[in-house]
């Protein structure tokens, strides 16, 4: 049994209202649709999504190099001012037994920035080729890839509340070092990525290849 996506049946949602419009004498996925409800003007998918969102994810590759070769925040201990990077600065939170500081930031600078930009890349080549596409199990990887974007500013946040509150020890102050500006940027780029792509793509390539198997 062939179950028809809405594209194939002629229909596109639209983003604004959510009303379902009926598009079948619209030719052409890059056609603007005008919204038979809110008048607003969409597209039945998002134009150049897999380019953009591959653009977008390089740029957040590239400002995530810089972000754990730079210092991210500079301690002062006893006037004397020690560079951290992502990695030092975790070992310097583990020093001082602020085990779940250190925790925070290895997750939320390390693991997620890294989880999401794979991912994103997974998604496009997994759209471009339909190599063992499974688009239930995939849209819903994209929806936590894109719950989980946010959460990457965690680490700028404490080190931000360690500049204003902390005192650990001999530790008189914490400034902030210029990792912390590529790191921003690739918490942002991230985000510009995973709105840039379009998870109906991955039914649509699943569709086209059980139609060519047939």
């Amino acid at each position: 049994m062939i179950i028809k996506t809405a594209k194939e049946s002629g229909l596109a949602l639209c983003p604004k209202c959510h009303k379902l419009n009926d598009i079948k004498q619209i030719s052409g996925n890059n056609a603007r649709v005008e919204c038979s409800r809110c008048r607003g003007m969409f597209y039945q998918r998002k134009p150049c999504s897999l380019q953009n969102t591959l653009a977008w994810n390089v740029a957040a590759l590239i400002a995530f190099i810089p972000a754990n070769i730079y210092p991210i925040m500079i301690v002062f201990s006893m006037g004397i001012g020690e560079p951290n990077t992502i990695l030092s600065g975790i070992s310097e939170f583990i020093d001082y037994g602020l085990y779940p500081i250190a925790v925070i930031i290895f997750t939320a600078s390390i693991i997620v920035p890294l989880i999401k930009i794979i991912g994103l890349f997974l998604l496009v080549y997994r759209v471009h080729t339909g190599v063992r596409l499974r688009p239930d199990k995939h849209s819903k990887f994209y929806h936590a890839l894109e719950f989980l974007g946010p959460w990457s500013m965690l680490d700028v946040f404490v080190v931000a509340l360690l500049i204003a509150v902390v005192e650990l020890g001999f530790v008189t102050s914490v400034s902030a070092g210029p990792a912390i500006n590529y790191f921003t940027l690739t918490v942002i780029f991230t985000m510009i990525a995973a709105n840039s792509f379009d998870p109906r793509l991955l039914w649509d390539k699943k569709q086209g290849c059980e139609n060519a198997k047939e």
